[in-house]
């Protein structure tokens, strides 16, 4: 069992940089493939970004390539986004999620562990 915590989220202006934090539980976590994902008000949850078990590789959506920074700190079972130049549709609740199977990183469907989200507010 692998449980997720975000932190980070809150209200931004426009243009604006946050920080958003996920902390995974147990001791194999080097292991698990990491992903963002968001759910913007009357909207299906979405993939923003994606990296490997080894921190080698990443992934990002296109809406978000170029703003947006994963990565992650495996002995401190941490993984990060780094969300700059933000804007009022990246307003969403974001989620991590862990990936045990390798594959499908930028489908929910590819995800075994979801933590519970956290509040991104981008003000015009």
């Amino acid at each position: 069992q692998v449980q997720l915590v975000e932190s980070g989220g809150g209200l931004v202006q426009a243009g604006g940089s946050l920080r958003l934090s996920c902390e995974a539980s147990g001791r194999t976590f080097s292991t698990y493939n990491m992903g963002w994902f968001r759910q913007a008000p009357g909207k299906e949850r979405e993939f923003v970004a994606a990296i490997s078990w080894s921190g080698g590789s990443t992934y990002y959506a296109d809406s978000v390539k170029g703003r947006f920074t994963i990565s992650r700190e495996k002995f401190k079972n941490t993984v990060y986004l780094r969300m700059n130049i933000l804007k009022p549709e990246d307003t969403a609740v974001y989620y991590c999620a862990a990936n045990l199977q390798g594959y499908g990183l930028a489908q929910e469907s590819g995800y075994d562990y979801w933590g519970q989200g956290t509040q991104v507010t981008v003000s015009s």
